[in-house]
């Protein structure tokens, strides 16, 4: 019983100090992006919309600050501890430095259960919801989903999309049929629908080249014979960086059948695929930190270090993602790379103390 009491003390110490960080986290990210999103208010996109749609994005900045608010979650609840000599007391009464850091880590794996369902199933959906509902507040009704457009292939045709709205309709889509490295025909649609499980082109040009000569039609309506479902349409045009684990992996499985480079969506599936492993790597720097080198400073400085650690580690990470498409190594060397440096700084440091 003695055991299971100090391991849900550390919890609630470690838990509660995590939650608090990740609370003033989304706090301070509310008020700035609060006052930076302020030059976008037009039509009935107000001050009070501005608000809405910040709030409607919170679980994708609760996935973002996760492991910055572990670490440093994680050297104040131990840090605090620490000052209190608590721990000095638990492994002087035979508790050894293993067993406190796996009672550390048992709530650490309700956080990574919870970001975990939070980036599959809870903040895509809000981020396209919040992005519909935005512009559809600035623009009115039937507004773009996305204003940036997207290439994609597709056997021998190449296509360039306009944008996608909220109700899946495909604006400004144009189709380039190539015979080797010859093209041969070329589509401008101004929409496409998609009904009954197939889509259908308004608003058609098609102009058709020949060796000796071209020629052009109009249609109101034109079947547009593809593989490509809405699902592939948003992955492809919709910010990579709020899709879900599996729509990135069908997205770089898609890619992959295609002849095309994944590495992008590769990327973004390992970090987050691999997001227990990078909270417990920072776990045990915050750990090797309060029991090592930091055990008898101030917990303002303890937290300095941890936000310096967290830099460096999310600066790494960016480093080494577009280093895996120019040098052509597997993206999840690009994210376990710094998680190993990680978890093997703070082991080293944590046999130094014993």
């Amino acid at each position: 019983m003695l055991t299971d009491r100090l391991d849900r003390y550390i919890a609630r110490n470690v838990l509660g100090a995590i939650i608090v960080v990740q609370v003033v986290l989304l706090g301070l990210d509310l008020v700035i992006s609060y006052i930076n999103d302020l030059d976008d208010v037009e039509g009935n996109y107000g001050a009070f919309q501005v608000l809405l749609y910040l709030l409607m994005r919170v679980p994708w900045r609760f996935y973002q600050y996760a492991p910055v608010a572990v670490l440093i979650g994680a050297l104040i609840g131990l840090g605090s501890m620490a000052s209190s000599n608590e721990l000095t007391v638990m492994r002087a009464a035979g508790r050894s430095l293993a067993r406190i850091l796996w009672g550390v880590m048992k709530p650490i794996i309700l956080v990574v259960v919870v970001v975990l369902l939070t980036a599959e199933y809870v903040s895509p959906r809000t981020e396209q919801f919040a992005s519909a509902w935005r512009l559809e507040q600035m623009q009115g009704e039937g507004a773009v989903l996305v204003q940036r457009g997207g290439w994609q292939r597709e056997g021998d045709s190449v296509y360039r999309f306009g944008a996608i709205r909220a109700d899946d309709t495909v604006l400004d889509l144009t189709r380039y049929r190539f015979e080797g490295r010859e093209l041969r025909e070329a589509i401008v649609a101004e929409r496409a629908v998609w009904r009954d499980g197939s889509w259908q082109l308004e608003e058609v040009g098609i102009t058709r080249f020949f060796d000796d000569r071209t020629e052009a039609e109009h249609h109101a309506q034109h079947p547009w014979q593809t593989n490509l479902t809405p699902a592939q349409l948003n992955r492809l045009l919709l910010p990579i960086n709020s899709q879900a684990p599996s729509e990135l992996w069908a997205y770089s499985r898609f890619l992959r059948d295609q002849g095309l480079q994944a590495t992008q969506p590769l990327l973004y599936f390992w970090q987050k695929m691999l997001m227990p492993l990078m909270m417990g790597s920072l776990v045990l720097v915050a750990a090797s930190f309060v029991f090592g080198p930091l055990r008898t400073v101030a917990a303002g400085t303890r937290v300095f270090y941890g936000v310096i650690v967290g830099l460096t580690f999310k600066y790494l990470q960016d480093l080494l993602a577009p280093a895996s498409t120019v040098f052509g190594f597997s993206p999840v060397w690009a994210v376990l790379t710094p998680i190993l440096f990680s978890a093997g700084l703070g082991l080293y440091l944590l046999r130094r103390t014993g």
